[in-house]
């Protein structure tokens, strides 16, 4: 029945090109007032990927869940003593997670090490007290960059942190974006591989997180590395240019490991 079927594909092709433009004029209203658009993407209401291309992509990915999780996370940063007025402490209101069951399952993930060049001697100039304030700062910085692009902050290492993410496009994003959240005068580095790893509420343990924390290690204070897996596994990036992958060798990982440059295109 060709009619039928032209008459279905036109029918289906119309609803399509409806869909779309509604998504375009939704995400034009959301994009209107910056503040609600930062917050709609902290919380997880919409995802940055259907806020730049609406129509093209799924309105939202994160679960109800992790939608209350980062609007606590959220809300606690703006105003600490927000969980204490609701009678919940941090820990009990963010770990609530493991007890589903899903703690310390084998999972893919993209994970990002970052590190401030400097910071030692930082501390060693200006006093613990003055370290101590510059982190702080930096980590308030840090929260909404990450809640955006759909990650969470796994712990903190030092002066650096452990970020884990959905998906590698993600991270490499995110990385690019924490460079400037680096307080002067330090610089901010970050490494970026995937693949899976051992999750649970309060860190990642496998191989992938020994990869990661080493090319972190390799990068120089303002610079991105991204591993081949990692960069295969984002695919096309928009406004990020990856340079030509080199093989190189690093401690306690015995195979070869590609890694890119990542910069803004």
């Amino acid at each position: 029945m060709p009619l039928a079927d032209d008459a279905r594909a036109a029918g289906q092709s119309a609803t399509a090109s409806v869909r779309v433009a509604l998504a375009e004029r939704l995400a034009a209203l959301v994009k209107r007032d910056p503040d609600v658009a930062q917050t709609a993407l902290e919380v997880g209401l919409v995802d940055r990927a259907w806020l730049d291309e609406p129509g093209k992509h799924p309105f939202t990915a994160a679960p109800p869940l992790d939608v209350i999780e980062r609007f606590l996370e959220r809300s606690s940063e703006r105003r600490p003593s927000f969980l204490a007025r609701t009678g919940l402490s941090a820990l009990q209101a963010l770990s609530w997670r493991s007890e589903d069951g899903a703690d310390g399952v084998l999972a893919p993930v993209a994970i990002v090490f970052t590190d401030l060049e400097g910071f030692t001697r930082y501390t060693a100039r200006e006093g613990d007290e003055a370290a101590s304030a510059l982190l702080s700062a930096h980590h308030l910085g840090v929260g909404p960059i990450v809640r955006s692009r759909g990650g969470r902050v796994v712990k903190r290492i030092g002066d650096g942190l452990m970020v884990a993410f959905p998906d590698a496009a993600a991270a490499v994003h995110c990385a690019l974006e924490l460079l400037a959240t680096a307080p002067e005068p330090l610089r901010l580095r970050a490494g970026v591989h995937c693949g899976e790893a051992i999750t649970t509420r309060d860190d990642l343990v496998g191989h992938v997180v020994n990869v990661a924390a080493r090319v972190t290690e390799a990068a120089k204070g303002g610079e991105v590395l991204v591993t081949g897996e990692a960069a295969d596994s984002a695919g096309e990036l928009r406004n990020v240019v990856l340079s030509r992958g080199r093989n190189r060798r690093f401690k306690g990982v015995d195979e070869p490991i590609k890694v890119h440059r990542a910069t803004r295109a």
